[in-house]
C-alpha cells in the first residue's frame, strides 16, 4: 500500500497481507503491561529507556475471519495482544519526528497472538510470537486518524477483556518511525505494530471468537482451534 492508495478505507485481503514487506513489532510500550507481565508471568521485564524493535514473520500474518490455530503441543497459556499497527506508505530515510507520520499510508488493527511458555523457553520467541497464524491483522487500512488517540478494545466470546487507549504508548509512534529511519529504510508496506497494555487474560480456548475493536478500523475478528 502507497500513500496514494490513502482515502477511503481498503480491506486487508489476503493480496494486502502477501504485499508485506518488513513486519516489525515495538517492544514493550506500555507500562501497565510491562507491570502486568511481571507480575503474573514472573517477568523481569523493565520499563525501556529507549525504543525498542523486533521483528515478526510474515508468515504467521492471516485476515481476520480466518482461525487461529493453537499447534498441539503447545502448553500455553496462549494469548490475545490487540495493537495498533502502522502502514508505511512511502520510503523512509532519516525522518524527524515531526514529519514522521507523513509517511504513514495508514492505520490497522493486529492481534500479537503469543505462546507464553514458549516466550520464556525460546531465546528469539521464533515460536512463541510466529507460529502460523499467530499475528491475524485487518479489517482495514484506514488514514485521516490520531494514531495517538484510538481506544483499542479486546473481546473473547462478546465480553470486553481489555481496553486502552493509544495515549499511554511509551514512546509515540512518531518517535519509533524517526528512530528507525535512522538506522533502517523504511519501504511502502513495511508494517510496524505499537503493544497493547494491561492485562491479556483470559487465555485463548480452542472455538473462541478474538476480536480487536476500533471504532474507526473496524472489528479484527478471529476464532480458534487447535491443530488435530
Amino acid at each position: 500500500m502507497t500513500r496514494r492508495d490513502a482515502g477511503e478505507p481498503v480491506p486487508v485481503d489476503r493480496t494486502v497481507l502477501a504485499s508485506v514487506r518488513n513486519f516489525y513489532a515495538a517492544g514493550l510500550n506500555f507500562r501497565a503491561h510491562i507491570d502486568w507481565a511481571n507480575r503474573e508471568h514472573g517477568g523481569t521485564y523493565k520499563v525501556p529507556t529507549q525504543a525498542d524493535i523486533g521483528y515478526r514473520s510474515n508468515g504467521a500474518l492471516i485476515c481476520s475471519g480466518d482461525d487461529i490455530v493453537i499447534p498441539k503441543d503447545a502448553l500455553g497459556p496462549v494469548e490475545f495482544e490487540g495493537e495498533l499497527v502502522a502502514v508505511i506508505g512511502e520510503k523512509i530515510k532519516n525522518v524527524n519526528e515531526k514529519d514522521a507520520l507523513e509517511y504513514v499510508a495508514g492505520y490497522t488493527l493486529g492481534n500479537d497472538v503469543s505462546e507464553r511458555s514458549w516466550q520464556k523457553s525460546d531465546r528469539t520467541l521464533w515460536r512463541a510470537k510466529n507460529s502460523d497464524t499467530f499475528k491475524p491483522m485487518g479489517p482495514s487500512i484506514v488514514d485521516g486518524i490520531d494514531p495517538m488517540a484510538q481506544q483499542i478494545e479486546v473481546r473473547v466470546n462478546g465480553k470486553t477483556v481489555s481496553s486502552y487507549s493509544t495515549a499511554g504508548m511509551i514512546f509515540s509512534i512518531a518517535h519509533y518511525i524517526a528512530t528507525m529511519s535512522r538506522y533502517l529504510t523504511l519501504h511502502p508496506g513495511d508494517v510496524i505494530w505499537f503493544g497493547c497494555d494491561g492485562a491479556t487474560v483470559p487465555a485463548l480456548q480452542p472455538g473462541d471468537l478474538v476480536e480487536v475493536v476500533n471504532e474507526h478500523i473496524g472489528v479484527l475478528a478471529n476464532r480458534v482451534k487447535r491443530e488435530i
